[in-house]
């Protein structure tokens, strides 16, 4: 069992940007010596040192080493620990040594995966074994996927609390966002690119909504590959980059809560880009945008060029101020299947890729450390949505500047 283990928390990766990010979150949230226990972790003691170095963590901060390349240190690291945290990806190349150690530990893991099909061949590989061993393995825990599939998660346990019925059809809509993706989460959209060329069957995963369901496949979902003059926000919306994930995710959060939602529940997710004619100005420009982003990306030239002279090198990342500036509002809308409608939104204060994916992966990780019965979410692959649900977003409005609102409900009698 975990409960007697030596740490809450093992941040695995400390000494790459997100990493240091998430161990200076909880160095600034929790402290060291105090109530949560924690350690840093890397294959590198002089970078690890270096990393408490730049944080400001005490001397008696513990650094553990170990490689993600080798399963005997990786199992020895998550014996000592109730959740590992890997921040160690593109997840694909190097992050299924650190699932097999945990669901053979009995070791809680989270990550920051937007990688569906590595992620559906360790649901596959790992499940019963995760099952068995009581661990809980969670996906996604940063701005791809849990303000997502929270967002939706909340959505719909409001509505089965005003109306006593599920959304069938949750439109998500970005409507604002400043603040990039990180460069792991590029590094990973390549490394898929680059496995999607070599099999096949990884480019027909990617464009199925379901990829994440073994055994169940849903209705036909509303595409959000085009441009459109958004009926619920008034705006224009767009193509949104990360749509192919948290929609995935979405659909396993629903197929986790035994189709709690309705198996015949629709979801999709655009980027609105304004009113008027800039609106679809913009609109139309983002569309074409992401289309050449994928053009580049399948072009296996272009993605070492990018590798080469895009992609942020280790250690680097936006600055601080960029990072405290950032900020994102998402929007979700949906109606019951006799009209009855609900509308909710949730709102970060950090930019998404960095400063709070940082802080969402580290609530997730004491999220289930300390909050999520094991009778309520017991060993297996999970979701935030399924597994942390409204116990996570008691956590982020705590302590990651995130806020979960209803904005308004039609039909119900009530208002907000």
């Amino acid at each position: 069992m975990t409960h007697d283990r030596e740490f809450d928390v093992i941040v695995f990766g400390a000494t790459g940007f997100t990493g240091r990010l998430v161990a200076e979150h909880m160095l600034l949230r929790y402290g060291v010596g105090g109530d949560v226990r924690w350690a840093i972790a890397g294959r590198s003691a002089s970078k690890l040192a270096l990393t408490c170095r730049e944080i400001g963590a005490p001397a008696n901060l513990p650094h553990l080493v170990a490689d993600a390349a080798a399963p005997g240190a990786l199992e020895a690291m998550a014996r000592r620990a109730k959740v590992v945290i890997t921040t160690v990806g593109p997840y694909q190349l190097y992050g299924a040594p650190l699932v097999a150690a945990c669901a053979d530990t009995g070791t809680d893991y989270v990550d920051l995966c937007g990688e569906p099909a590595w992620m559906a061949a360790m649901i596959s590989r790992y499940q019963e074994r995760a099952s068995a061993s009581g661990a809980r393995i969670v996906f996604s825990c940063g701005f791809d996927s849990i303000p997502f599939d929270l967002g939706v998660t909340f959505l719909q346990e409001e509505a089965l609390r005003r109306f006593g019925a599920p959304l069938w059809r949750v439109h998500g809509r970005v409507r604002k966002m400043k603040g990039g993706f990180s460069g792991g989460t590029v590094a990973s959209l390549m490394a898929t690119m680059d496995a999607s060329q070599r099999d096949p069957s990884v480019k027909a995963m990617l464009a199925d909504p379901f990829a994440l369901t073994p055994g169940f496949s849903g209705p036909a979902q509303t595409s959000g590959d085009v441009i459109d003059l958004d009926m619920v926000e008034g705006q224009w919306a767009a193509p949104f980059i990360m749509a192919e994930i948290n929609t995935k995710n979405v659909h396993r959060s629903n197929f986790l809560l035994r189709h709690a939602w309705g198996r015949d529940f629709v979801y999709d997710e655009m980027m609105l880009t304004g009113e008027g004619a800039a609106g679809e100005k913009r609109a139309r420009a983002a569309k074409k945008q992401a289309a050449l982003q994928r053009i580049l990306l399948a072009f296996g030239p272009a993605r070492a060029v990018l590798r080469a002279l895009v992609l942020p090198k280790p250690g680097q990342g936006p600055s601080r101020e960029e990072r405290e500036t950032g900020f994102y509002e998402v929007a979700f809308h949906g109606e019951t299947r006799d009209g009855r409608r609900l509308r909710a939104s949730c709102r970060g204060d950090r930019d998404p890729g960095y400063g709070s994916t940082a802080r969402m992966i580290a609530e997730s990780a004491l999220c289930l450390a300390r909050d999520v019965d094991r009778g309520h979410a017991g060993g297996g692959v999970w979701t935030p949505g399924a597994a942390l649900g409204q116990q996570l977003i008691t956590r982020l409005e705590a302590n990651a500047g995130m806020s979960f609102r209803i904005e308004n409900a039609t039909g119900s009698g009530q208002g907000v």
